[in-house]
């Protein structure tokens, strides 16, 4: 499939064809990194450039012998006991982005969810390979865990959440926490994770030709888990990963994912999904029919669906009498 014949287009729902579109000039493997990443924060910045929304913004300290982390701190206002929190990850194949690229929808997902939304940067790759991000993000949980009182949190009520990149980096996460057992998230809120490094190479599990050819493409992929993996023995620890290598994905916390129907991430998306269920992890599983890659970023009523689905999800994970239902 190439993109220039749009093969899939007509299947694409009418309000993310200019999405589509738009962004099949953005390739990471034929673009210089710097330039991917400056054209990427620049079409984010024009897509959010009204009502910039404020944020503290705090340094903490890495994982010992790592660098500093950057957090996004959104709070909500109204709110005077404790609050539930959102930990979030954000997009672009662990090569591109940062957290102020989704300020707007976290300032927004604060006020929604009456809750504190705390959004981490990471490094990336390919300057800096795996773990690096994940330790990152495991850092910046930890502060939160830690700082609970501080930011008037309920630690009980803490999710992980991420978008496409920052989604695998979040269930990579989900699983180190239940591993070390230091403290224990409430839920995972996985959208579009990117969740499986064979994902469009000859090893793929699965492959549908009615996926992955606009947004985020086979060829996108196969760079950033080039990227990420550069020369470390990702074999180590394949699920932290590529969380779809998980062998064991009992124990994790309930977990909602969404996905477009036509994104290159369906397959491995539902296919974790059933893996968490066959675990008997309590899993919520959304498929957008037009769905690319990215759609709930375009007004229209696919991104209003999604959106009455999310937050009637976060509205029971985050409950104060219930942990047990996705």
């Amino acid at each position: 499939m190439t993109g220039t014949d749009m093969d899939t287009l007509h299947l694409v729902d009418p309000s993310a064809r200019g999405l589509a579109e738009a962004f099949a000039a953005f390739d990471p493997s034929r673009q210089p990194i710097d330039e991917y990443r400056r054209d990427l924060l620049a079409a984010f910045g024009q897509a959010s450039a009204a009502d910039a929304p404020t944020y503290e913004a705090r340094t903490i300290p890495g994982l010992a012998g790592e660098p500093d982390v950057r957090l996004l701190i959104h709070r909500p206002s109204g709110p005077t006991g404790p609050t539930p929190a959102v930990f979030f990850l954000h997009a672009s194949g662990f090569i591109a982005g940062n957290p102020e690229m989704s300020a707007n929808a976290n300032a927004a997902l604060a006020q929604e969810l009456g809750a504190v939304v705390v959004a981490g940067a990471y490094r990336l790759a390919p300057e800096n390979i795996y773990p690096s991000a994940l330790h990152d993000a495991y850092a910046g949980l930890r502060w939160l865990f830690a700082n609970a009182a501080a930011l008037n949190v309920d630690p009980t009520r803490i999710v992980i959440m991420g978008e496409s990149a920052g989604g695998g980096l979040a269930a990579a996460l989900a699983l180190l926490v239940r591993d070390r057992a230091e403290f224990a998230v409430r839920a995972q809120v996985l959208i579009y994770p990117m969740l499986d490094p064979r994902t469009g190479t000859a090893s793929a599990p699965a492959t549908n030709p009615a996926t992955g050819e606009f947004v985020w493409t086979e060829r996108h992929n196969r760079f950033a888990w080039d990227a990420l993996r550069g020369h470390s023995d990702a074999s180590a620890d394949p699920a932290t990963f590529g969380p779809a290598l998980a062998h064991d994905v009992s124990g994790l916390p309930p977990t909602f994912i969404a996905v477009g129907a036509l994104d290159l991430f369906l397959e491995e998306d539902v296919a974790y999904a059933l893996a968490l269920s066959r675990a008997s992890v309590p899993t919520e599983l959304h498929v957008y029919p037009g769905g690319v890659h990215g759609f709930d970023a375009v007004p229209g009523p696919l991104q209003t669906h999604y959106r009455r689905d999310l937050l009637a999800a976060f509205a029971r994970l985050l409950a104060p009498d219930t942990g047990d239902a996705a």
